[in-house]
Formats: structure tokens, sequence, C-alpha cells
């Protein structure tokens, strides 16, 4: 019998350095009944036995950027302990070590940015040229093998899990993707912000983000989740993301995790301007270690490139996301302005 090299909990390890000696490992059972799965490196599900399963199907993604390293480590430990039996789930729980060859050079990509590539992007244009490309077509196709198998009543779930590149007025804060006039859940965001996220932005526009992928293709209720700020493994405070831990945890362990939270409490924000860097000469109009949500009055010029000034539109709007080293015709710049949750369910 060929030995199982996961047997100690390191999944995570072993996609990274010896990901062939994956290719062996047939889908075997813990001795809690537990039922695990890997489709490839950095693709592991586990799957509670039928008569303890309690309903949800969840996504747990991470290092879709290589360099965000917290939701990284997060995830490995998760992982470690349900392989251990230290954690035992009553849910389908899926998760994907994104790039993991960005995760080696300790980058955001190797090639291209990830987070560009779902909803079919990757097979746009020259198609599969890279190996970025071939991994979101690889994690789409593990995400639509997972909810395939969610009967209809289930609840579908997937979450994004990332660290932005700079520091943000409000640390934590969760991107809410275009719901095609599908209502906003108070639940998740019950959820989401005993997460201690608290913030949230709605998007308005379809995008080829995997949290977008997975909300309008499989009707799942799935978040872009900004944990915090990027910092190299064994640097993050793991202080700072305990009650993402422990929220986690005891969603996919626990039948009916379901926190509330009084909507009056969150920041929400919408997005009022996507600012696509067209030109070689695009600039940023603010320094590069103004964070993320602070705000400008109107008339503020906030980027320009040949031919064309970006402003802020109204007082308030504050940015998000900003990075003048994108590819051209990528997305450089966000604006948020506040707004108000008005269509939501439970």
């Amino acid at each position: 019998m060929t030995a199982n090299p996961i047997k100690d909990g390191e999944f995570l390890h072993q996609s990274r350095r010896a990901p062939d000696s994956l290719e062996a490992i047939s889908p075997f059972t813990l001795s809690n009944q537990t039922r695990v799965s890997i489709d490839a490196p950095g693709i592991i599900r586990f799957d509670p036995p039928a008569q303890q399963h309690a309903g949800k199907y969840v996504v747990l993604s991470c290092g879709v950027h290589g360099n965000e390293t917290a939701p990284i480590e997060i995830c490995d430990d998760l992982v470690r302990d349900i392989l251990l039996e230290r954690l035992t789930l009553r849910h389908s729980v899926l998760f994907l070590f994104g790039n993991l060859p960005a995760m080696d050079i300790a980058e955001r990509f190797v090639e291209e940015n990830m987070n560009r590539l779902f909803s079919g992007a990757h097979s746009e244009g020259e198609g599969c040229v890279n190996a970025e490309r071939q991994r979101a077509k690889q994690l789409e196709a593990a995400v639509s093998d997972f909810f395939a198998d969610a009967p209809d009543h289930s609840t579908r779930l997937h979450y994004d899990l990332h660290t932005a590149i700079r520091a943000s007025k409000n640390e934590k804060f969760a991107v809410y993707p275009y719901l095609h006039g599908r209502p906003h859940s108070l639940g998740q965001l019950g959820f989401l912000a005993a997460c201690g996220v608290k913030t949230i932005l709605l998007s308005e526009s379809p995008t080829t983000t995997f949290s977008y992928y997975s909300s309008h293709v499989h009707n799942a209720h799935a978040f872009t989740v900004e944990l915090g700020k990027v910092r190299p493994f064994g640097q993050n405070d793991m202080t700072r993301f305990a009650d993402a831990r422990k929220a986690i945890t005891r969603l996919t362990s626990e039948e009916d995790y379901a926190p509330q939270v009084a909507p009056e409490t969150l920041d929400i924000y919408r997005v009022n301007q996507v600012i696509n860097r067209q030109q070689e000469a695009f600039e940023l109009h603010f320094d590069d270690d103004t964070p993320n949500f602070t705000d400008y009055a109107k008339g503020t010029v906030l980027a320009s490139e040949p031919g064309r000034q970006y402003e802020a539109q109204q007082d308030g709007e504050a940015i998000v996301f900003p990075n003048a080293r994108v590819a051209i015709g990528q997305r450089a710049l966000l604006t948020v302005v506040p707004t108000t949750l008005e269509h939501t369910d439970v």
C-alpha cells in the first residue's frame, strides 16, 4: 500500500514541494468518517458522512494572489486540523490554494493576475497560454464539480480570502459581487461581521473575479474578503485574524451557525467609478502609502494619463484597490461612496 504523504496534515506543503506525491492518493476516509478527495495540488475536498451532513457546501479559496499569506496560513491550519481530526465537519468544504507558483516566489502572480481570469476570461484572446490561465480554468472546474453535488435545497457558499496590497482605514472589508437583481443576504452579512468584516462594497457590474464567478454561475453566496494587509509568510500577527478563523471554524463544524448583525452597524459602500489603466503613462495622484478608503472632495484629481483626468465625482468619494502598475486595460482604481442596503433577505 502506498504511504499517504498528507497523513500528518501537510497538504499545502506537499502541494508546493512534492505535488507528484499527491497523484497516487485515491479518495480515503478518516476514522471520523470524513471523506477526503484530492483533485490536484492545492485542491482538497472534505465531506462528512451523509447522516451528519447539515446541508451547506462551502468553498474556501486563498492564495489566488500568491503573496497574500494570512488567508493561506488560516486555510492551511484548517486543513491540517481536519486531517488530524481536531476539527469535525458538519458540511462539505472545498479548499482551494490558488496560485502555488506565485506563493513560491512571494509575488502577487507570475505572469498574469489570476483574479481577472474567471467566468471564462482564462480562455479569451490567445486562450490558456500561461499557468495562471490554466489554473483559473482548473479552479472553476473544481468549484463546478463541487456545487454539482449540492442538492437543490442546500446552501452554496464561497469565501475568496485575500489581503490587500496597502493598508486600509477599514482594515477588513468584503466585495459583494453584482447580483443581477437578487437580494443581498443579511445572514451572510452577519457571518462576515462575525469574521470582523463590517465594511461591505456593493459591486454594480459583472467582473471576472473568482467570487463573481461562483455567485453568477452557481447562484452561491460569494464574496471577495479582504482580511488585512499583505505580509510575508510567517510575519502575520495571527491574533488579528482570530475572529475570522473562529467564525469559519464554527460555520463548517456546527449544524446551523447563524450570527446576526444590525445593518446600521455596517459601513456599506457602492462602487461609483471603475478606472482602468489605458496607457503606459498612467499616474495616481496620491502617495503610494495612502490607505484604502481615504476619501476626497468633489473635483479632486485622483489619476491621470495622457489626454484624460479622473476626478472625484462627489464629496466623500473614497479610493479602493489603487494600483498604477496593473496591465494596460485592467482596473487601476475603484472609487466608492456610502450607500444603504435596500433589497435584502434573511
